[in-house]
């Protein structure tokens, strides 16, 4: 167990989770938790800005970047997080019971990404108050990652002066460390049928729902093999009981570890639309947008070195993981940077029945703790 195991303390962390999930920050919505986040990154004494990505994007507010300025002769690493969550988010109400965060059940929590943000900010009060020699510390905290990582993907990663570093925005428990994810296609797919009155003429219709049903039965989704997964998530279409549907709308997903495989599945999914509409008198309209690439880190490289030793003087258990979703660690790692993504031990994410353990995020700070003191060369 670390030696410094008592600098975290568990109710500054605590109150520090609550203000942060209390505060409602949909993807396009994060200005109210940006504001305060620049106000406690002022208070503890970073330099800080805030990009133009929200125009970009049509959001109210940009990635925050900040940095603690350190002794030049000491390396410099990064921390990321993001800002977002998913919805329903309006109206968040924690409930804090027996060392454990809970929402009052009709929204999410938020640990998804606010556990990482609550973690760097209690480590940087432990700088504050047990000071220490280290190198450039950089924090990004993105907006719309939920919404195919927008915002990292509009960040300037060059303004990263480190070489590698962590993002905070993994499900695993802490002493978790993403060695490899997976790339994704989104699709978007339109089949256009033919209107007609469901009642006194149905014979001069085509049915886009029906044959959009006919096209998904034909597919295999969910597991695909060990680096493959593919998913329609969504169905849309028809304007009322008495009309022959003319078009429905599906968007679904393709992700793999292998980008061959990813394009292929891609275009299998495209062509048995294609196949299945026209087969029925219809057509199909089929819309793919790369969303980000893959990753396949070493764990001989120093970010993860680090991070391995300084979760063993944290009292972690060590394991490296290959994850099936994106995160901005995709984004980071595609620009030449390094960034392992860090288990943060939240639970059910993406639910209304999503949880937080107050010891995962009292962990958490002290793992980057001791990777800030092992960076700077101070084990």
């Amino acid at each position: 167990m670390s030696r410094n195991v008592e600098d975290v303390n568990e109710d500054r962390i605590a109150r520090e989770f609550i203000r942060l999930a209390e505060i409602a920050s949909p993807s396009f919505r994060e200005r109210e938790v940006a504001d305060y986040v620049k106000y406690r990154f002022d208070q503890l004494g970073l330099e800080v800005m805030e990009d133009d990505t929200g125009d970009k994007i049509g959001g109210d507010c940009g990635n925050i970047y900040a940095r603690l300025p350190g002794e030049k002769n000491r390396p410099a690493f990064f921390l990321c997080s993001h800002m977002d969550t998913v919805n329903p988010a309006n109206g968040v109400k924690v409930e804090f019971k027996e060392g454990v965060f809970r929402s009052e059940g009709s929204t999410i929590l938020g640990g998804d990404d606010k556990g990482g943000i609550a973690a760097i900010l209690e480590m940087l009060e432990m700088l504050r108050h047990q000071p220490l020699a280290h190198g450039d510390l950089e924090i990004l905290l993105t907006v719309a990652e939920e919404r195919g990582l927008l915002g990292s993907k509009n960040f300037d990663c060059d303004r990263l002066q480190s070489k590698f570093g962590y993002v905070l925005d993994s499900s695993g428990n802490p002493g978790t460390m993403v060695v490899a994810a997976p790339a994704q296609n989104l699709m978007d797919i339109i089949v256009r049928g033919r209107a007609a009155h469901a009642g006194i003429e149905p014979e001069r219709g085509i049915n886009a729902i029906q044959v959009a049903g006919q096209a998904l039965a034909q597919l295999t989704l969910g597991r695909i093999d060990a680096e493959t997964t593919a998913n329609m998530g969504v169905i849309e279409g028809g304007k009322a009981t008495n009309i022959i549907p003319d078009s429905c709308f599906i968007q679904g997903e393709v992700r793999s570890l292998d980008r061959k495989k990813m394009d292929s599945l891609t275009t299998q999914i495209t062509s048995e639309f294609t196949r299945v509409a026209e087969a029925a008198g219809a057509r199909s309209e089929v819309r793919v947008t790369f969303q980000y690439p893959e990753f396949r880190l070493n764990k001989s490289l120093k970010a993860f070195k680090i991070a391995a030793k300084a979760a063993g003087k944290a009292g972690l258990k060590i394991s490296y993981e290959t994850s099936g979703g994106g995160s901005d660690a995709n984004i980071i790692n595609a620009s030449g940077k390094t960034a392992a993504n860090l288990g943060i031990g939240m639970k059910q994410v993406h639910t209304t029945e999503e949880f937080l353990i107050l010891s995962d995020l009292a962990a958490d700070a002290r793992w980057l703790w001791e990777i800030v003191r092992l960076n700077a060369g101070l084990s």
